[in-house]
């Protein structure tokens, strides 16, 4: 939920797989009767999503009808990934996580993990194996794999709900702590070999949706409200607090190179930040950028970016321009998301909260060439699939 726009609490995830080499997109997705939490990429090229409707949806990557659907879970499924063995892995509002083996079109429960005493928000593979989850029943558990079956190894105690984690570097994760509010979090940094919290920075501004952003080896980029927070991984040491007065709370970001990172937030502004050392200094900024909220930004590369708002407008510029070289209404409500395809340079997806996902190229820049129209709620997030 974005916290100053009172978007739904669900997530709706809009997934397209489009193959470049036909002339059209290949098929509408519209098997959940929910929202879309989640999705992931199987070992053999098939996808699946996660839904509000308790419900994975395996999708055949030919013909882009369900192989399987899977209702297993007894509510939302909040987070799915597919680990390197090729098990796939579940974690619900149910409070368990489940191990599934997926072959053809059967699959099997091949363990039913239930540590948990409430919803299990988040679960990630780290490279040593280790699975781990967190819950909003203030714990994360670490699990290892015996005799082809997962184990609880042991537990962490955290002080309030965590929502976030993410492998930092090898033997390490950060993750957050939601203490009452969402500009009162802890980011702690846990070392799994030592087994103990290196260290803790607190009162960090971050909402549930804002992304943790490595924007170096070494840099930690924490957007959050009015604010963004920068936090050396090495030291554990919040190096600098950014005020951006009167900005609300910043959603869209995206590194340009290792140099410049570039902000949207909800007053129509973007801004151009350089890294020189421990400072993130102002280079620019964009006053009108859009006249909405801005939601999204993707660099393009060779300098140009995409952004979407809730002006329902989507723009392509050279950030170092004060004109979009393209801008359309692309919309009927807000554009929450943009993916450009990732072996064809021209082609590019929006989610918007009109409940669609459309289809673009950037040689035909008004033309909308496909619209899907099958979502039940507002679209956040978009992303091609790019496995073959």
């Amino acid at each position: 939920m974005k916290n100053s726009k009172q978007k739904p609490e669900v997530q709706s995830f809009g997934f397209l797989n489009f193959n470049i080499h036909l002339k059209q997109p290949i098929h509408k997705l519209k098997y959940h009767t929910s929202y879309i939490y989640c999705s992931t990429v199987l070992n053999d090229g098939r996808f699946a999503t996660g839904s509000a409707d308790n419900s994975i949806v395996i999708y055949n990557n030919k013909t882009f009808k369900p192989d399987l659907i899977i209702k297993e879970h007894n509510n939302y499924i909040n987070c799915i990934t597919t680990l390197s063995s090729g098990i796939l892995a579940s974690c619900s509002f149910d409070k368990t996580i489940k191990l599934f083996n997926i072959k053809e079109n059967k699959y099997n429960i091949l363990q039913t993990l239930n540590y948990h005493t409430g919803y299990v928000y988040k679960i990630i593979e780290l490279k040593n194996k280790y699975l781990v989850s967190c819950s909003e029943d203030k714990s994360i558990i670490f699990y290892l794999k015996d005799n082809n079956e997962y184990k609880k190894d042991y537990q962490i105690s955290t002080k309030d709900s965590c929502t976030c984690i993410k492998e930092i570097k090898e033997n390490e994760i950060c993750y957050s702590e939601y203490i009452g509010n969402f500009n009162n979090n802890n980011i702690c940094f846990y070392n799994i070999n030592e087994r103990k919290i290196k260290s803790l920075i607190s009162n960090i501004s971050k909402a549930d949706i804002s992304p943790f952003i490595m924007i170096s080896k070494e840099l930690l980029f924490i957007p959050g409200e009015n604010k963004i927070s920068i936090i050396n991984i090495n030291e554990y040491k919040l190096i600098r607090e950014i005020e951006v007065p009167n900005s609300g709370w910043i959603y869209g970001a995206c590194m340009i190179n290792e140099n410049i990172i570039l902000t949207g937030n909800y007053k129509s502004k973007i801004r151009e930040w350089r890294i020189e050392g421990d400072n993130l200094l102002l280079i620019s900024k964009k006053e009108n950028a859009h006249n909405g909220y801005i939601n999204t930004l993707i660099n393009m590369g060779n300098g140009y970016i995409a952004s979407g708002s809730d002006d329902k407008s989507i723009k392509i510029m050279d950030y170092r321009a004060d004109k979009p070289v393209i801008s359309i209404i692309g919309h009927d409500a807000e554009v929450n998301s943009i993916d450009f395809n990732p072996e064809n340079e021209f082609l590019y997806i929006t989610g918007s909260g009109d409940k669609t996902i459309a289809l673009w190229d950037l040689r035909k820049p008004n033309l909308k060439l496909y619209s899907f129209k099958h979502h039940k709620n507002s679209i956040l997030n978009v992303k091609w699939n790019n496995r073959r």
